[in-house]
């Protein structure tokens, strides 16, 4: 079968369709997308991710949501983009470039990346907002979800805390928070439950991929947002459905937020011709 080779793999159970456009040229459109994407008639994915030559790093990372929407961030596709550099390239760090800037990526034990996420930006313009709020108290609310705070981690996030993570209906309170006016470009919903100060237990709706087992952009968002409400320190262990991913944000002029977490690789197999013609 001449089709294009693949590999699938996951970070916490978000799980990812990896293609290389490094050694095969890939078409992709929207439609395309949806098609590898679907659970029942293609491969089945959160996110589509195509690697693809980089001038200024190891890689560039390419990521196209279930919907067929290329979207700049996603930190568990990170970890398994950076499993695979520095696998093939028997390297203990590389540089991921992605539509949101250049990620880093280290090995942090058998199986486990740390990625270097970058600094978080809470201007109301850097995440963005149809209009200027303040964003550690965003103002917007759905049924029991009140008061959130709005992170950009390459991506738009909206964090609300809760007493109880699993009294919250976020299948069907997230999608009209994903779409609400306030985010021009939709927005990922986290519901956060401070457990201890070291401790956060998250579920997330993803724009464009509806609740993830797990979501790393959004664990990240999760730890800044507590962490500027004064709920938590300045690192955490979030535990989202798959597992958990510890997050650090450091104290410096920089603020990076380091993620670490494992990644695995599901199956390799190659496309039928007709879902990538």
């Amino acid at each position: 079968m001449d089709g294009h080779p693949f590999m699938k793999m996951h970070g916490l159970g978000n799980d990812f369709v990896v293609l290389d456009d490094r050694t095969r040229p890939v078409d992709l459109n929207e439609e395309r997308v949806r098609a590898l994407a679907d659970r029942h008639t293609g491969v089945g994915c959160d996110q589509l991710i195509v690697l693809e030559p980089s001038d200024d790093a190891d890689v560039f990372m390419r990521i196209y949501n279930a919907d067929g929407g290329e979207v700049g961030a996603c930190g568990n596709a990170a970890r398994c983009v950076g499993w695979v550099v520095l696998h093939e390239g028997g390297q203990d760090s590389a540089v991921i470039e992605t539509a949101s800037g250049p990620l880093s990526a280290t090995v942090a034990g058998p199986g486990r990346i740390r990625i270097d996420m970058g600094p978080p930006r809470y201007d109301w313009r850097d995440i963005p907002l149809a209009e200027e709020r303040d964003t550690l108290h965003l103002g917007l609310e759905s049924g029991p979800l009140t008061d959130p705070v709005g992170v950009s981690m390459g991506n738009p996030h909206a964090v609300f805390f809760v007493d109880d993570v699993t009294r919250i209906d976020i299948a069907a309170l997230g999608p009209g928070l994903e779409h609400h006016p306030l985010f021009p470009e939709r927005a990922n919903i986290g519901v956060a439950e401070v457990q201890a100060p070291d401790r956060i237990r998250l579920r997330v709706w993803e724009r464009g991929a509806g609740l993830t087992r797990a979501c790393g952009t959004g664990a990240c968002a999760a730890l800044v947002a507590a962490s500027r409400r004064g709920l938590t320190g300045r690192s955490a262990e979030i535990v989202i459905d798959g597992g958990s991913l510890s997050i650090e944000w450091e104290a410096d002029e920089d603020g990076h937020v380091y993620m670490t977490g494992p990644v695995a690789v599901s199956f390799m197999g190659v496309l039928a011709p007709d879902l990538l013609p």
